[in-house]
Parts: structure tokens; sequence; C-alpha cells
């Protein structure tokens, strides 16, 4: 079971206003970066105890540094460059994918929409993540090879993705509609459990005589996914392998993850000429030993892009300690979890601070989000999977949508924050942390928290040009100029 992490006891005086903010349904306003005027700041804000919610606010305009003196100044340098960013988003479960396709057309179309699309109110989701099989929130336990006890299939004879064509696969195939270029990772919770040392889909080691058969179902996975029209740009061995407890889940230590790696998985990724990348741990900051011992086998680590991680345990700044042990290796974090009934008061600035700003000053290219969907009871899930995981909407049989914590904390960043920006230097002033990015397009995005008791007023300055802006406690604003 994850472990609630709790915000400074501070936070918490709003909490009747975050309650009430995330069991209410608002209209986001909200505008394209294309609509910012020459010599402005865009802004746009959420104050949870305020029930401003992902707000265009009053333009800033901007000014030469000497206009604004006094106070602190968070300076934006764009000549320091670090990680490229590939994205912002969420985990479509299963879960979420049976409660989008259970919506009335227009509705879901409406819904889609609004989180991947970057037009009018979209929130411009750019990165998705799938379970291979089921996860803990799908409706039931189920792999893409399921046998009866005492048979196996080493050769992929049987392999099928037929459990995945009533949900999942429409649910993707209109996303993608949506936006083509939306990048997808894919994480197994399980093996088939003809696969494992206690044949059952909860715990358990993958069998080393299976270890090339657990391969060629991974390049069955991308390849009958490619049939299908979708493309799974990266892949994770194994989601969480240090928490056998969960149900479906695997026990998989860094030394079996690494030898599968060498032995079986790259080899057959090669033979088979994908180009997917390989991402390894995809478990918590905690553990940092783990994807630094795989990443100093040499033959492990030719095949490996990087390392995937959580935050359920550890600190942030530990993704950095593997950054500096293999700085040729990329960083991702994958997942963090809401939990229900959600408290927008202190859940936002705590992920927003750790993930969207964290992650990213730790040289992550992604900031995923668990789960996207949910019902009002926190459902579907497995038998002994999370309860109380909450979506980042919920969608109530009647199609009403509610936006919860993690929608806006997403939304801050992956609106102008696309695939292909780079993040560039700032510095943290006391109680302002923040993180920025150059685009594509050459615009500069700033995401700033103000974790202090009091409003603050502050400057940012740029290449000789500066704004003075107030945030409120709590609050948090998205600053964009060309």
């Amino acid at each position: 079971m994850r472990t609630i992490l709790y915000s400074p006891a501070w936070l918490l005086l709003p909490l009747l206003l975050g309650l009430l903010s995330c069991n209410k349904k608002y209209t986001t306003q909200q505008t394209t970066v294309q609509d910012n005027q020459s010599g402005q700041v865009a802004v746009w804000l959420t104050h949870p105890a305020g029930q401003v919610l992902f707000q265009r606010q009053q333009a800033l305009r901007i000014g030469a540094s000497a206009d604004t003196t006094g106070g602190p100044v968070i300076m934006v340098d764009d000549s320091q460059t670090y990680q490229h960013i590939e994205g912002f988003g969420y985990t479509l479960t299963g879960g979420s994918a049976i409660l989008l396709n259970r919506m009335r057309p227009a509705a879901r179309e409406a819904l889609l929409r609004e989180l991947i699309s970057t037009a009018g109110n979209g929130i411009g989701v750019s990165y998705l993540r799938l379970s291979i099989g089921a996860s803990d929130l799908s409706d039931r336990v189920f792999s893409y090879n399921d046998l009866p006890a005492g048979q196996t299939d080493p050769e992929m004879t049987r392999f099928s993705l037929e459990p995945e064509r009533k949900d999942l696969l429409p649910i993707l195939k209109q996303i993608l509609a949506i936006n083509r270029d939306i990048r997808i990772m894919a994480s197994p919770w399980s093996p088939p459990v003809w696969m494992k040392t206690n044949e059952s889909s909860k715990g358990g080691s993958l069998k080393p005589e299976f270890y090339d058969a657990y391969a060629r179902y991974f390049v069955r996975y991308k390849q009958e996914m490619r049939k299908e029209g979708i493309d799974i740009d990266a892949i994770t061995i194994q989601n969480e392998p240090l928490h056998p407890g969960n149900n479906p889940s695997l026990l998989m230590l860094p030394d079996e993850q690494a030898t599968f790696i060498k032995r079986s998985l790259g080899p057959a990724f090669a033979e088979a000429g994908l180009k997917t990348k390989i991402l390894i741990y995809d478990h918590n900051a905690d553990r940092p030993d783990y994807p630094i011992t795989i990443l100093n086998d040499p033959e492990a680590r030719k095949y490996v892009d990087g390392s995937a991680f959580h935050l359920y345990g550890g600190s942030i700044e530990a993704l950095s300690e593997v950054h500096r042990a293999h700085p040729d290796k990329a960083i991702y974090f994958t997942e963090q979890w809401v939990g229900a009934p959600g408290n927008l008061a202190g859940d936002l600035p705590w992920h927003v601070r750790n993930l969207i700003i964290g992650a990213s000053r730790n040289w992550s290219r992604t900031v995923l989000e668990w789960n996207l969907a949910s019902d009002p009871q926190q459902r579907p899930h497995t038998e002994g999977g999370c309860d109380q995981c909450l979506g980042a909407v919920t969608i109530a049989p009647n199609d009403e949508i509610v936006r919860n914590p993690a929608y806006y904390v997403i939304a801050h960043a992956a609106k102008w924050v696309r695939p292909g920006s780079v993040r560039i230097g700032s510095n943290v002033p006391a109680q302002l942390p923040n993180v920025a990015f150059r685009t594509p397009s050459g615009q500069k995005v700033l995401v700033v928290l103000n974790e202090g008791r009091t409003s603050q007023t502050f400057s940012i300055r740029s290449g000789g040009k500066a704004v003075s802006a107030t945030l409120a406690a709590g609050a948090v604003a998205t600053y964009v100029w060309e």
C-alpha cells in the first residue's frame, strides 16, 4: 500500500476550502500562449484557498530591470541549459479507459480534447503511461498470455491484445486522433503467472528459464500495438519491482533485472529491430542504488536509455544522484498518486514543489501523475489494489466531471512546456521554489510556488528585462513570455 505524504501543517489551515474545491465542478478559464502580446508576461494562477483554479490573470508588463527593485528576485538564464523535456501527463490505467469508454460520445470527446489538446481550454497532456496487461487499477487481473494451469507458451503463439479491445484500444485511438504525437510509455505489473515462481499474479519472481519467453512477450506487445496504430516510445521492465504485495506485482531484484536485460530483453529488441527505449527501476527515490547497480553493468547498460522513479519514499534529489553516476542516461518521473478525497490546499503545493519543480530540477524528462480517471468511489481496481487512488478527474455515472488536484498540477506545466522544451537556469529565492523552461518556439515558461505563509511580491528578470509579480501563500503560477 502506498503511503500518503502529508504537507506542512500550515498548509492544512485552508483544508475546508481545499476539500470544497476538490468536490465542485469548475470551468477553467485558459487561453493559448499565442494570445500573449509582445512586451507582456501571461499569467495563469491556481490559488486553492481562494478557489481560483488555473485561471488566466491580468498580464504583467515587461520593463527594464531597474524598474523593479526590492524583494526577492528570480533570475531566469536561458544560457544555462539542462535536459530536454519529453512531456507531462498521467497513467491511462485500464480503469480509466473503462470509465472514459462508458461516457456518451460527445462528453467523452469534449473531455479528451480538454485533456490532450492545447487549444482553447485544453491543458495539453503530452505523455501517457499504460500498463502492459492489468495494473492494480484495472477491473480484474489479466495478462496477454493467460493459460490453463500447467500450460506454458514460451514462443508466444497465444499472445493476444484481446483483453484491451473493448476499452483501452478505442480510447487510445481517439486520443491519437486528437494528438498524433503524444508519447506513450508502458509498464508491466506482472508477467503471465505461468512464468512466475509462485504461479500467482501477486508477488513471486520471474523464473530464469522464462527470461527469453518474457522478452518475446515484450516484443510481441510492441509489435501488436504498432499494428493497432499505437507506437510505444518506452517501456519499463517492471512497475515497483521492490513491492511484491500489490495485485498484480512481481519481485525483481537489481541483479535479476540486469540479467534479464543483458541476456534476454536487450538482444530480443535488437534482433526485432525495435527502437523502443528500455527504462529500468520504476520505483521509489529511496533506492538510487538499484538503477546505479544495473547501469554499472556494461553489458546491461548498453541497452538502457534511462531510469524511472516514483516518490512514495526517499527524496526527489536522489534522481540527481543517479544522473551524476551516469550522466549519459536519462531520468524519468513516472508515477505519484493523490489520496482520496483530495486536499487541493495541501496536494497542489506538495506535488508542484516535488514533481513539477523538484523532478524537473533533478534532471527528469517527464512528470507523470498516477491515475487519469476514477469514479466517485475510486474504482475500478483489482482485489487488493489501490482503493484510495484519486483520479486526475472523477467521472460520475451521469458524465459529470470533477477536476481533482493532479489535474491542476499537470496543467501548470503541460500546456506550455511542450515536448522538445529544455530546462533552463533559474535561482531559487527563499520560499519561492521554481523551475524555468525554453520551449521549441523560443518562449520562456516559469512555474513558481509560494510556499511561505504570507503573500510575496518578487521580481522575475531575464535578458535585461523584468516584471514584478505577487503570489498569495500556497498559490502556484505559470508565467509565459517571448
